[in-house]
């Protein structure tokens, strides 16, 4: 077989733009693959050394000039994918770059897909499937916690924890089996092993790292707040006091909002998503019909519907019916908008309905208790050293729980017991990637930015 050309990289080099689309000061290349010290040459010219920003005159096929920068060489296995890596920093207009990626092209790379380098990192051990996926929840952080959580995950705080806690399982799982391989031994497991309280203390640490990771869920998604009620009770108002400017028109006019209006803001760290809608009553305008169904929808989709009701008036028949319509899976507010009209102080309390909270939209009394009551309801506990967790982790550490109970229901069956332990093992380990299908790693990595 004839020996590849010294400027033909490795087979199944990719190469992507990996800074955001449009005009920028830098605008940065990269490249993952093979045998990239020859590729680098033949792009400038000179073999970049090792791990040092080189300046270089980035080249054309025909010797011409694309563009001037910087080129860094990260020799494989020291590099973020554990291949050689090229990162190739050159002025950042889209233009400068489509060129200098279609050169990459022509020397024999292809088009990485969508987290193709955070895939390749992960499959060559760099990073587990845990640190993989804190890799976009950085990118995607709305918060500053948000994004102080995911680093922690990145560095491997969640991973070290799951860890430990699987070295723990091990450990029992072994004593278990262990015990099954000589079962003509006269040996009493439980006591000897003191296996109900490993099994006691797994529990507890179990239970602690789900608590850090629900709050680590919610700085990542947020809570998906509807502000419902009928026709001029205050939503618009209440929604520009949440987020803080003026997003929604505000009039006496009964049916201002027609359409969904929406708002963002932050609580604690978690991002909140407010959804302003068209008031709820029955009506033959076409056009407020069709608001109307419009927020109906958003209600059957949010985390805590936020129920306004004129406090001058109360709970009336219109918003009985609301309340028996509204959806289970929501959790709800009622909140008594226009105190400072009906010369009332702000206040939580409980009512038939649920919560209540007692404020005014227009002077901004009670926002407050809302506020805290929104991160009740959400069920947000300030815990420190929060890491990023998604709703797979959470699946999945409720599965190790689930087998974790289970096993302490059948400890007296030993084998039982054993598989128990054993399917718990599985299903932490599904966390970081050591059971990990390749349609699962495919979903994850495709929802990656091409060029991470």
């Amino acid at each position: 077989m004839a020996e590849r050309p010294p400027t033909t990289p490795e087979p199944d080099t990719i190469a992507a733009i990996a800074t955001a689309p449009g005009r920028g000061g830098i605008g940065i290349v990269r490249v993952s693959g093979g045998r990239l010290a020859a590729f680098a040459a033949a792009l400038t010219g000179k073999a970049p050394a090792p791990r040092r920003a080189t300046l270089a005159n980035f080249k054309a096929a025909d010797g011409g000039g694309i563009d001037s920068g910087l080129v860094l060489h990260f020799p494989a296995p020291a590099s973020f994918t554990g291949e050689d890596v090229l990162e190739l920093h050159g002025h950042g207009g889209p233009v400068v770059m489509k060129l200098l990626l279609d050169r990459c092209l022509e020397l024999g790379a292809r088009l990485a897909e969508p987290g193709e380098f955070t895939r390749r990192a992960f499959l060559n051990g760099k990073l587990d499937l845990a640190q993989a996926e804190a890799v976009i929840d950085l990118i995607d952080a709305s918060t500053a916690a948000a994004a102080r959580g995911a680093m922690r995950s990145l560095q491997g705080e969640f991973s070290r924890e799951i860890h430990a806690l699987r070295d723990r399982l091990v450990e029992l799982r072994a004593l278990a089996e262990a015990t099954l391989d000589f079962p003509d031994e006269e040996i009493d497991f439980l006591q000897t092993t003191d296996a109900c309280d490993r099994l006691e203390r797994l529990l507890a640490k179990l239970a602690e790292i789900i608590a850090r990771a629900r709050q680590g869920r919610l700085l990542q998604e947020g809570l998906h707040v509807v502000l419902a009620g009928r026709p001029n009770v205050g939503k618009s108002s209440l929604l520009n006091r949440l987020a803080g400017e003026e997003l929604a028109i505000v009039t006496p006019v009964a049916g201002t909002t027609r359409d969904v209006v929406r708002g963002n803001a932050q609580i604690e760290g978690i991002p909140l998503r407010f959804i302003d809608t068209a008031g709820l009553r029955e009506t033959h305008d076409e056009i407020e019909r069709i608001g109307v169904a419009r927020a109906w929808r958003e209600i059957e989709k949010a985390d805590v519907v936020v129920l306004l009701v004129d406090a001058r008036q109360g709970i009336g028949v219109a918003e009985q019916a609301i309340l028996a319509r509204l959806p289970p899976s929501p959790a709800r507010i009622i909140a008594h908008n226009k105190i400072d009209l009906a010369g009332m102080r702000p206040e939580r309390r409980q009512e038939a309905s649920g919560a209540a909270i007692l404020l005014s939209a227009g002077n901004g009394d009670g926002i407050d208790l809302l506020r805290q009551e929104l991160l009740r309801v959400a069920g947000w506990q300030p815990v420190d050293q929060v890491f990023v967790a998604r709703e797979r982790h959470l699946r999945a550490l409720a599965e190790t729980l689930g087998h974790l109970q289970a096993a302490r229901e059948r400890i007296a069956q030993l084998e039982l017991f054993a598989e128990e332990l054993r399917m718990a093992q599985r299903s932490l380990g599904a966390i970081t990637g050591e059971f990990s299908p390749d349609d699962l790693l495919g979903e994850i990595f495709g929802r990656f930015c091409v060029g991470k």
